[in-house]
């Protein structure tokens, strides 16, 4: 393949500028917010689990809470009703008297124990309170810093994704004005080899695989023409010669 001297230093430019998309994109995948975000992520999810235990709790303690003191108050009302036939004089049989006194005893000590399971029910629905005031306190901060390292991301992508469309369009200029044979040639170089599909010979060291040539190749190299397309022999990417090369 031939191509003027030009156009092969021009295959450096875009090559600069592909070097660059590769930075670009790295650093877009690399930035610190995206573990800080998975981490923070994590850790909501862990507290709003957390946060829905304790909701759930404090629910069920809400209901037990209730039904203990409609007992407490269905008890009552007996004990109301049946001091009340005590109290009237309408129940004159010796045995009915001491059945009714004995039932009006039993129910005062099954209201004060149903009086205390309501007491239990209400410490633990308390505790149920605290902690998911604590969690959804908990689950608003981590949210606060979930969202402040989202933003520092997306800002970060706008600034990068920003470049990088200035740099694409700058590829697509310079790249334009580069022979379609030889820039084919580059792109399929430069997919297979990493990124890196020409490099230029300095001081007899070819910049892509860092190598510098024997005398040998040197010789092939100064003997060819200078519109070929030479190719190093070890890394086997397009070679431009510059003034600089050492030949």
């Amino acid at each position: 393949m031939n191509a003027a001297p030009a156009d092969q230093i021009r295959l450096l430019d875009v090559q600069a500028l592909d070097v660059r998309l590769q930075q670009l994109a790295h650093k877009r995948k690399a930035l610190p917010e995206h573990a800080e975000i998975e981490s923070l992520t994590k850790d909501l999810t862990q507290v709003k689990d957390l946060l829905v235990a304790a909701q759930t709790e404090e629910s069920d303690c809400a209901r037990e809470q209730t039904k203990a003191e409609q007992d407490v108050d269905q008890v009552r009302q007996r004990a109301v009703r049946d001091q009340q036939r005590l109290d009237s004089g309408a129940v004159s049989s010796p045995k009915d008297l001491e059945n009714l006194q004995r039932e009006i005893t039993s129910l005062a000590k099954r209201q004060g124990d149903l009086e205390d399971v309501v007491l239990e029910v209400m410490e633990r629905r308390e505790s149920a309170q605290e902690r998911v005031g604590e969690l959804t306190e908990r689950a608003e901060s981590v949210q606060a810093k979930l969202d402040d390292a989202t933003a520092r991301r997306d800002a970060a992508f706008k600034e990068i994704d920003g470049e990088a469309a200035t740099v694409t369009k700058e590829r697509e200029v310079v790249s334009g004005s580069v022979p379609a044979d030889l820039l084919k040639l580059y792109d399929k170089l430069r997919e297979k080899e990493g990124g890196v599909g020409a490099a230029r010979l300095f001081q007899r060291r070819c910049e892509g695989c860092r190598l510098e040539l024997n005398i040998t190749e040197l010789n092939e190299v100064r003997a060819a023409a200078p519109d070929a397309v030479v190719r190093c022999e070890n890394c086997r990417r397009i070679l431009v010669r510059t003034s600089e090369s050492g030949l």
